[in-house]
């Protein structure tokens, strides 16, 4: 099982824990989860609305690509811990990770 964990936008966290081998991104796990998240474009990198900060664990995901780069950099709130969920895999590298969605929430 791969444990990580979810701060929303209120700063209330959850423990997710996922099986190994799932082969989904963290914006399809927190969609899945209930997670009010907006992921306009698909998870194709092209709308940065599900935009979330790295609290813990930021150096051990692989780097950005960049189009992931890109719709960052267009994100008033970016800092240098910003990602987009669409764009991280959920495998043993997220492993003990925090997540905070900075996204909007969808209406």
């Amino acid at each position: 099982m791969i444990n990580f964990t979810i701060e929303d936008r209120k700063g209330e966290r959850q423990d997710l824990e996922i099986p190994e081998g799932i082969n989904l991104s963290l914006m399809e796990v927190l969609k899945a989860s209930d997670y009010k998240i907006l992921a306009t474009c698909g998870g194709m990198a092209l709308c940065a609305t599900c935009h979330v900060q790295v609290l813990n664990g930021f150096d051990d995901l692989p780097a950005a690509q960049d189009a992931e780069l890109d719709m960052l950099d267009t994100l008033p709130d970016a800092d240098f811990d910003s990602r987009l969920a669409c764009q991280i895999r959920v495998n043993e590298a997220i492993e003990g990770a925090v997540f905070r969605i900075k996204s909007d929430e969808p209406d």
